[in-house]
């Protein structure tokens, strides 16, 4: 039926067809992904900079791509090809008067909100409709083209729409990134996604002016279809859930672990995401880019480099993690994808395949995003992903060449499925017994652990902070000893040398953004008067729970929850004589903390010949020079300090650079410090529109 419409359709109007398609589905697809971090960059400042907002978004967004397929499956059922165009043109119209994405300053939290839930509503209230019509998109316009017959083969289409979201996600880093704000992104995706409006009706219309008689031919087909359509078993609903389940998870917990370790940044969101639709367009394209025994051996080989940059931690080269856990999440999606693509039914089944491969992602983003975090105080997802694919690998490489997972027997697939389970309960178990045994505590932000254990330098026993895999602070537990300043904040440090000598003998009041243990209170004396800003409210928790700097500080202090740039925003003018930037999540930087807009808040709350003290360690950026940006925006001078030659017992190398427009300032680090001072050769400026770690990439 479909060759002999095809055959039937004038040429012209063939091609007039399928050009204008394609240009919707690519469209589609294109505004689909770039959207995603768009507004993830956008609302990335108002919610601390975690890696938690990144996962969110894509919670957010892949149930509404789910609802959106659900959508097209409902809309080719149930609805008559006109009444399907002019219900799709209807609601575009209206998503219209939704724009522009870019949600309003009033969105911005105010520190009490649940920044999951708050995020959520943030997103589905601004940029919802839109993306769910985008997410209809290709399974719709596939159906339309398959009842046409304009197209032989309408699962090829689905490659395009890949090859048309890879493109946006790639540009985005390189191109929309650096040359644009996000204010100018949000609004030229507001007016291409106009365009997209028209262009996409007009494609559903045409493919229906074939021939006069279009209408009959439509109803014959439609007949013909439902009169030979083969229903579809339980057992391919779940074999599509299982396989589109775990790459979604595999890839929100592979970013989740390189953004916590490196940096919340686009391209390290965007890099997953595009390997995860490279898998797409090759297994969708075709199966001669996968042959199954080769790549599940492969994908065993990364398991185990995974697993050892797990026990390795942030002491290996970040280069070589990216490389390690990428290359897994690839092969993960590849095996996955194409023998998805080998069970995927007839083209008069295709939506309801792909609102369940939806279902499926969307509940790996439901288990990293909401469950995970309740059910575990460490990250355990990646873990978890391993063996769901393990064992799906383990079913498959034993199976002959032209078989599939459909091809298990029942016994078979019942022992699978057990397995599956039996290592769920395990992990869940075990994480429980280990949980209730140690100290350590997950939420939006990250996991927050606390442990003792022995200085290999000292002999001393240590209580630690960690932020992930990375030291937030440590206390020696000695009597005598644990109001020593340890860490990054040691005596021979920039932000030590600061606060000794820096207006020694007058009462201070000292603001400190970010608290960890608390360790920089061990420098407050009597009559001082220092501020705690801390995000976290686990961390302010464990640091008054587990660590006694604070109840020790002989200065009076306050501990302020709530996003810093917020909270600063709202005290009064000229208050601080030194103000402490240590804001970390994990190891990853900040950026929201070190834009002008953000320089403008601590000018604001800093007294005239007050001193700025940035907290710039890092394995893999250089800060130095955004802290020379902003020292020139403000007329300030900058000195960084090293400490790695003079390092103390009990003291970490660190990096600190102190600001000021008071010589006084400088000149009371560098008289002590001369050996220890980094020349800085260049400077970066960071705004909340403009900023790119790349250039900071060490």
């Amino acid at each position: 039926m479909n060759s002999t419409s095809a055959a039937s359709a004038p040429p012209q109007l063939r091609l007039l067809v399928i050009a204008v398609y394609a240009l919707a589905i690519f469209l589609g697809a294109f505004l689909l992904f770039q959207v995603q971090p768009i507004m993830g960059k956008y609302i990335l400042p108002w919610f601390g900079g975690s890696p938690g907002v990144w996962t969110t978004c894509m919670l957010v967004f892949q149930l509404l791509l789910c609802g959106g397929y659900a959508y097209a499956h409902f809309l080719n059922r149930y609805c008559t090809p006109r009444g399907q165009i002019f219900l799709h043109a209807v609601l575009l119209l209206g998503s219209l008067f939704t724009l522009p994405i870019a949600p309003s300053a009033e969105w911005k939290p105010t520190g009490s909100e649940a920044p999951t839930l708050w995020i959520v509503m943030l997103l589905i209230l601004n940029v919802g409709l839109p993306y769910f019509l985008l997410s209809a998109t290709g399974p719709l316009l596939q159906s339309w083209v398959s009842r046409s017959g304009i197209v032989e083969h309408p699962y090829r289409l689905y490659a395009l729409s890949n090859v048309g979201s890879l493109l946006a996600l790639l540009s985005y880093p390189f191109f929309f990134e650096t040359w644009m704000s996000s204010s100018q992104q949000a609004t030229n995706w507001s007016l291409v996604f106009s365009f997209f409006a028209i262009v996409c009706p007009l494609a559903g219309i045409l493919s229906l002016i074939r021939s006069l008689k279009r209408s009959q031919a439509l109803a014959e087909t439609a007949v013909t279809a439902n009169s030979v359509r083969t229903p579809i078993t339980a057992m391919q609903y779940v074999h599509w859930f299982v396989l589109a389940f775990i790459p979604s998870l595999m890839l929100l917990a592979v970013t989740n672990q390189v953004c916590l370790d490196v940096a919340v940044i686009p391209f390290l969101w965007i890099l997953p995401l595009s390997i995860y639709l490279v898998s797409f367009i090759l297994c969708f394209e075709s199966q001669r880019w996968y042959h199954r025994r080769p790549y599940i051996a492969l994908t065993m080989l990364a398991f185990i480099g995974v697993l050892q940059a797990q026990t390795a931690g942030p002491s290996m080269n970040y280069v070589l993690q990216i490389l390690i856990y990428f290359s897994a999440l690839f092969l993960t999606c590849m095996v996955c994808h194409a023998e998805l693509v080998r069970i995927r039914p007839e083209a008069h089944n295709l939506t309801a395949f792909y609102m369940t491969m939806s279902i499926g992602g969307a509940c790996g983003g439901l288990f990293v995003g909401l469950l995970a975090p309740m059910l575990f105080n460490d990250f355990l997802e990646l873990q978890i992903g391993l063996i769901l694919c393990g064992l799906v690998m383990l079913a498959l490489y034993f199976l002959p060449k032209d078989h599939t997972l459909s091809n298990l027997s029942f016994q078979r697939q019942r022992v699978y499925s057990s397995l599956a389970m039996f290592a769920l309960i395990g992990i869940i178990g075990t994480q429980w017994f280990v949980g209730s045994s140690q100290h350590a505590i997950r939420n939006f932000y990250g996991v927050l652990r606390v442990k003792s254990a022995l200085d290999e330098k000292t002999g001393l026993m240590v209580k630690v902070l960690f932020h992930g895999r990375i030291v937030h602070g440590t206390q020696l537990e000695r009597e005598d000893l644990n109001a020593t300043p340890t860490a990054y904040y040691g005596y021979d440090s920039g932000v030590g040398m600061t606060l000794q000598n820096f207006k020694p003998d007058a009462p201070r009041n000292i603001g400190v953004v970010g608290l960890g243990a608390g360790t920089l209170a061990t420098y407050g004396k009597s009559g001082d008067h220092w501020k705690f800003y801390e995000i976290n409210p686990d961390v302010i928790d464990y640091a008054q729970r587990h660590f006694t700097f604070l109840s020790q500080c002989a200065a009076e202090v306050e501990v302020l929850p709530g996003d810093a740039r917020l909270t600063l925003a709202r005290e009064p003018e000229n208050q601080f004589d030194i103000l402490i930037l240590d804001a970390f999540s994990g190891d990853a930087i900040p950026v929201h903390l070190l834009t002008t807009e953000a320089l403008a808040i601590y000018r604001r709350c800093l007294k005239p010949d007050g001193a700025l003290v940035i907290h710039i360690t890092n394995q893999y950026f250089d800060l130095a020079p955004i802290a020379a940006g902003l020292a020139e925006d403000a007329g300030y001078s900058v000195t960084v300090i090293d400490n790695r030659e003079t390092l103390k017992p009990f003291a970490n190398r660190s990096m600190w650079a102190v600001l000021s427009a008071n010589p006084e300032a400088i000149a009371a680090v560098r008289k002590i410090s001369d050996k220890e001072i980094v020349p800085v050769r260049r400077q970066l400026k960071w705004t909340d529109d403009r900023s790119n770690l790349f250039e900071a990439l060490r």
